[in-house]
């Protein structure tokens, strides 16, 4: 994985992802709303937002700003800003691990579907730790390698694929829980049958 070929293959999903996977993560989405609530008067990050798709789930009163790699999804994004979207700052073209945000500068820093997409996502969510602040939450939501064998096996298999589908599709949970050093305050479901799961941890205060 590097960013030239996640952004290669975004710029073909952009003007396509809703449709294509609005519906599949939505359940997701919902999750996140609940684990994140109450977001009135708080300022959230939302790590490769895409194209904007989660931004209409959040209240009204939450100081939202998104970043990404790629300016095609994040066109659509800000066109679907730009259809009314009072709690959304904006968005920007940013690399997830490289912020261009102080230290401490959220109450909730947030990635869904983009663990598995990111380079290196012990620096990505290094730095989703650096920019939120001390007792704030940080909240991934993602598909990990299946427990179930066959599942895990065409996981395996698509592998190679990784650079042109723009995702590693075989990331396994316990590998990513090392990687980021922190013990996560919850493990759960967000979507049917566990496919993709909820990670969730508390910065100290």
């Amino acid at each position: 994985m590097d960013l030239v070929s996640i952004r290669k293959s975004y710029r073909r999903y952009a003007r396509h992802y809703d449709a294509t996977f609005g519906r599949v993560f939505a359940t997701g989405r919902h999750s996140a709303q609940k684990t994140l609530a109450p977001l009135n008067g708080k300022r959230v990050l939302e790590v490769g937002v895409g194209t904007g798709i989660s931004f209409p789930e959040y209240p009204e009163g939450v100081d939202l700003v998104g970043i990404d790699v790629s300016r095609e999804m994040l066109q659509v994004a800000q066109e679907r800003i730009n259809g009314g979207l009072p709690g959304v700052r904006g968005v920007a073209e940013m690399d997830a691990e490289a912020l261009g945000f102080r230290d401490d500068s959220f109450d909730a820093v947030v990635g869904m579907y983009v663990a598995s997409v990111v380079p290196n996502p012990d620096r990505m969510f290094a730095e989703m730790w650096r920019v939120c602040r001390p007792g704030g939450q940080i909240l991934l939501v993602n598909h990990f390698a299946s427990r179930q064998w066959l599942l895990r096996g065409v996981e395996r298999s698509l592998r190679p694929l990784s650079r042109a589908v723009g995702f590693r599709p075989d990331m396994e949970l316990d590998h990513f829980v090392h990687l980021t050093g922190c013990e996560p305050e919850a493990v759960e479901p967000a979507s049917l049958f566990g496919y993709w799961k909820q990670v969730a941890f508390r910065k100290p205060a």
